[in-house]
């Protein structure tokens, strides 16, 4: 375990209207789907792991686990990790008509997030 991204649970209906509130005060969203009903904000409220960037080769991977009843979003590495080394997942963004660019610079890089 690296870390658990932390921050507040909301429901996944909410998450459109936070998109638009953070990008019309030009605040960086970061969010991440637990399920199909809830999704962790950490945009106000959140810890380190929201400044992980997504890569096509990661060295870590995230898990939606269960703790005592509640769903936790935890960081695994996938391998040693070395210090000073960037904390990379492949954040597996659902596919859509609209591309997001990936920038990743991994020698496996689909291009896209989505």
């Amino acid at each position: 375990m690296v870390i658990e991204y932390a921050g507040e649970l909301i429901r996944a209906t909410l998450t459109d209207k936070r998109e638009n509130y953070y990008e019309s005060k030009g605040i960086g969203c970061y969010m991440f789907r637990i399920d199909d009903n809830f999704v962790v904000d950490a945009t106000m409220r959140g810890n380190a792991a929201r400044f992980i960037n997504h890569s096509c080769e990661p060295n870590c991977y995230s898990k939606v686990v269960d703790i005592l009843g509640h769903k936790h979003i935890i960081i695994f590495a996938l391998r040693r990790i070395v210090p000073g080394e960037e904390l990379t997942y492949d954040y597996k963004f659902p596919f859509e008509d609209i591309k997001i660019p990936c920038s990743c610079g991994s020698k496996r890089c689909r291009k896209y997030l989505n």
